[in-house]
């Protein structure tokens, strides 16, 4: 494969998460906040929760009058309760998640995870990339997805990878998925390394997926193998980085954001080379701002 075929390839899987046709939305506004976006379909739903959103042709508005987060996350859960019911919402996860342009910023409300997409609010996630150092390089371990996870079922994905939920920290949050999903005793999940965060905003089966991945990388003695605890990774795999980067380029395999985590990382270790055409451009298509906080300009937070 030439240098202009793997460029190619990485743009291309930056872009399978980067698909929105902004036409085809309305920013969905809180307070002073462009805070997501809705189709024309989940508009015309949201007609009939006048007590919640006013509908607009452009915008859609959460009800002025709803000034506080508890109040907004009450309405929220009454509406998401009744499209449950209807069967509306798939894969419901009992899962609390802030809805807030920035992690650190304090909630506008809280709502049921499942449920984010449908309004392209910002989701949060960390992905530790668990590795090895052998003598012929660097070898990663790569989770099997369990075939009943709601999105990406028997896809491959990073050893430990999960939403972030709301009231805990990242750092709090990744020990906790290490433990979960690896079986990694918590001193060596203190020893995992922040190494930034990838950005994307594209359109999903389960809707607006306006996402920012926190990524730790976390070195492995060659001796430890990670077991499953939760029930949702089906299985482990330790390969070759090139092997691993090979899978996101030139198959379906990997879930469609993990892939730009494994090729963060291959960047960051060199794997990928700065002599590679569009190398800037590559790492600039890892850091999409939010678009659904981009309608208006004058939406400055």
């Amino acid at each position: 494969m030439t240098d202009n075929d793997t460029s190619r390839k990485i743009r291309q899987r930056i872009l399978d998460c980067n698909r929105f046709d902004r036409s085809a939305y309305r920013p969905l506004i809180i307070g002073d906040h462009i805070v997501g976006a809705v189709t024309n379909d989940i508009a015309a739903r949201l007609k009939s929760h006048a007590d919640v959103f006013a509908v607009r042709d452009h915008e859609i508005l959460m009800q002025p009058g709803l000034q506080t987060p508890e109040s907004r996350s009450q309405v929220m859960a009454k509406m998401l309760a009744a499209w449950r019911k209807d069967g509306l919402i798939p894969g419901w996860r009992d899962e609390l998640y802030p809805v807030t342009n920035h992690f650190t910023a304090p909630p506008l409300l809280a709502m049921e995870r499942a449920a984010v997409p449908f309004f392209g609010f910002c989701g949060f996630g960390v992905h530790i990339n668990g590795f090895v150092v052998r003598p012929d390089g660097i070898h990663m371990w790569v989770g099997k997805r369990s075939i009943n996870k709601p999105t990406g079922p028997g896809k491959l994905d990073q050893m430990v990878a999960g939403g972030q939920p709301l009231g805990m920290t990242l750092w709090d949050n990744m020990i906790k998925e290490c433990g979960e999903e690896a079986s990694i005793p918590e001193p060596i999940a203190r020893q995992a390394k922040p190494v930034g965060a990838i950005s994307y905003s594209g359109t999903r089966p389960e809707g607006l997926r306006n996402d920012v991945l926190y990524i730790y990388d976390l070195m492995l003695a060659d001796d430890f193998t990670p077991v499953n605890g939760d029930g949702e990774v089906e299985t482990f795999y330790l390969w070759p980085i090139k092997k691993v980067l090979d899978i996101v380029l030139n198959t379906d395999h990997f879930k469609f954001n993990t892939a730009l985590v494994v090729i963060d990382f291959c960047i960051r270790h060199g794997i990928i080379n700065a002599d590679l055409p569009d190398y800037s451009s590559i790492i600039q298509g890892l850091h999409t701002p939010p678009l659904a906080t981009q309608f208006y300009s004058k939406d400055n937070t």
